[in-house]
């Protein structure tokens, strides 16, 4: 489906390449709010090792509010908990206990977890963007050149001149439109940066968190740049701001005047690519991470309700939409599968596996409708319907008749994960703090298979 806001000119009055960057703000302790509402607005550290008689642990994330006492990523547990002590730990009534209004919700990694959220994100990229470049579990660049441009509210003929004084572009209305699709069907908080390149996109997209939008036009970058700290260009980090610093450059706009050939000479070629960047130059494409392992349509109530004709016609819509984007990408699929939520925050994942890769909207209906019925009379907040196992190469479907009968070994199995477990196992940092996965989707479960059903149902841990 190509979404795109109304009033969206025509190609030849475009102006230019739209990149967003999409980062989730404070992605862990975000997701643990999702779990717990009662959270909201509160101080929240997801980490290691904060339970009485643990030596050893760090700091995944911290709320902003828990920022505000000076907990920070990476930290050691052991100073997190100086600054922000744990509630269980508060006691009113004893005066030689923490203040409660100065402690903290400690919660354990939950990766599972975060990765089924991660992936509800996931999905609204690729349904609003053509091109989507995933960095991280809550971090992606997104071109969106086909589905906006840089056109001025009311500028129908795309030279920027607003007779009405209404300077807001379409880009900055799809980048928000694109916020709240997230804060809708995630139910997580991102902030959006918008700009013709992917460097200064990103810096934008850190520039008012959280939830901020932030747009940068073209031929305004090196001036939005210029009086921010060197350390924001997207490249520099401390020991190279600090060895900026030393020759007099502490702003980008001062890296902007700088000589190129001086900073080529001391940094070698990122030198001078430190300088387009402080520039508001940088002719990177957004370059695809690969094709999408999934493709998924989501939806909520606007109350939690138990009307089982209501949940069979939203599951429905959902399919035949599901359906329609895999045949436009010209995707087949192995796996189909449900997603039912039920208050407060209780994910549940039904999927049924074929014996090969099929393109029939019919079945994606009536394997979805199946599923569902195990939901019977149960009250639910929100809907999906997945499919997934993609195919894109051109190869002869498998036949209703083969999917009714045996769905032979291993190969056509589904992998389960655990979603009680919690994991560890940081590999980076992103730029608002949390520690994050190499990739949002994980296929390191193959080995952990479990048949149940007619059909081969299981429970997933992911909604993949």
């Amino acid at each position: 489906m190509d979404e795109r806001l109304p009033g969206a000119p025509t190609d030849d009055q475009r102006g230019g390449r739209v990149v967003l960057h999409v980062d989730m703000d404070c992605f862990y302790a975000s997701c643990e709010r999702l779990k717990e509402p009662v959270l909201a607005e509160e101080p929240v550290v997801v980490g290691m090792g904060y339970e009485p008689g643990d030596t050893i642990g760090a700091v995944a994330t911290a709320s902003y509010e828990a920022r505000a006492f000076g907990v920070e990523s990476a930290q050691p547990i052991s100073e997190a908990l100086d600054r922000l002590p744990r509630v269980a730990d508060a006691d009113p009534d004893d005066p030689d206990a923490p203040d409660p209004e100065a402690a903290g919700h400690y919660r354990p990694v939950d990766m599972e977890f975060y990765k089924e959220v991660a992936a509800d994100v996931k999905a609204v990229l690729h349904d609003l963007a053509d091109t989507v470049r995933e960095v991280s579990i809550d971090e992606a660049y997104l071109d969106v050149t086909d589905r906006t441009s840089w056109a001025t509210v009311g500028d129908s003929d795309g030279d920027d001149d607003d007779d009405r004084g209404d300077d807001r572009t379409l880009a900055e209305g799809f980048a928000r439109h694109v916020r709240q699709r997230i804060e809708r069907e995630a139910g997580v908080p991102a902030s959006v940066g918008v700009a013709p390149n992917m460097a200064t996109a990103k810096v934008a997209s850190d520039h008012d968190k959280p939830e901020g939008l932030t747009v940068v036009r073209p031929g305004e970058a090196a001036e939005f740049l210029a009086p921010l700290p060197v350390s924001d260009i997207h490249g520099v980090g401390p020991v190279t701001a600090s060895d900026l610093a030393g020759m007099g450059i502490e702003t980008a706009g001062d890296l902007a005047d700088a000589d190129p050939t001086e900073l080529e000479a001391r940094f070698g070629s990122r030198g001078r690519e430190f300088h387009e960047r402080a520039n508001g130059r940088d002719d990177r494409e957004v370059t695809p991470t690969g094709r999408p392992k999934s493709l998924s349509r989501e939806s909520a109530f606007a109350e939690a309700t138990d009307d089982d004709e209501a949940k069979r016609e939203r599951v429905r819509a959902l399919a035949a939409d599901v359906a329609d984007r895999a045949r436009s990408r010209e995707a087949m699929y192995r796996t189909i599968g449900v997603k039912v939520v039920r208050p407060p925050f209780d994910v549940n994942t039904r999927a049924d596996s074929l014996s090969g890769p099929v393109d029939d909207p019919d079945l994606v209906e009536e394997v979805a409708l199946d599923l569902l019925e195990e939901f019977e009379g149960e009250a639910v907040r929100k809907l999906g319907v997945r499919v997934s196992k993609l195919s894109f190469a051109e190869a002869d479907q498998a036949t209703l008749g083969g999917y009714e009968g045996d769905t032979g070994g291993d190969a056509d199995a589904i992998s389960t994960t655990n979603t009680d477990g919690n994991a560890g196992g940081v590999t980076r940092r992103s730029a608002d703090g949390d520690a994050t996965l190499d990739e949002w989707t994980d296929a390191d479960h193959d080995a952990e298979r479990e048949r149940r059903g007619r059909r081969g149902q299981v429970d997933l841990g992911e909604f993949e």
